[in-house]
């Protein structure tokens, strides 16, 4: 009775019937089929457009304050703004500086806000460059 016993819990593992190992094989072949993707190449970044911020001539704002805008908001040493402004003067249109989208919104709202807090009718614009 005993033996029936040790035969009832005995299991026979039989090695040929035991199914393999469910892990993915490294196989290159199969990369598709396994989910496995490959990457050929690095991801480019993309450099962001430029903008000019332009600044418009006119009748009323005095040269002074032009000059004080160039070197307040662009950072223009006294030589440069004066050119710029005198740029503006003669032509009707000059370029301050070339910036990221974001940049020059910023800096236009800065110069527009600062001059209408002075009453000056100054106008600046984007472009695309």
């Amino acid at each position: 009775m005993n033996s029936n016993k040790v035969s009832k819990f005995h299991i026979d593992y039989n090695t040929k019937t035991m199914p393999s190992s469910v892990m993915s094989k490294d196989n290159d072949d199969n990369d598709e089929i396994d989910g496995n993707t490959k990457l050929a190449t690095k991801p480019k970044t993309k450099i962001p457009s430029l903008y000019r911020v332009l600044m418009m001539n006119d009748d009323y704002t005095p040269m002074e304050f032009v000059i004080e805008v160039l070197e307040k908001f662009f950072q223009k040493n006294r030589e440069e703004a004066t050119q710029i402004m005198l740029h503006v003067h003669q032509r009707g249109v000059g370029v301050c500086g070339v910036y990221t989208y974001d940049l020059a919104e910023t800096k236009a709202m800065q110069v527009m806000n600062y001059a209408r807090k002075y009453e000056h009718p100054l106008q600046v614009q984007l472009e695309k460059e």
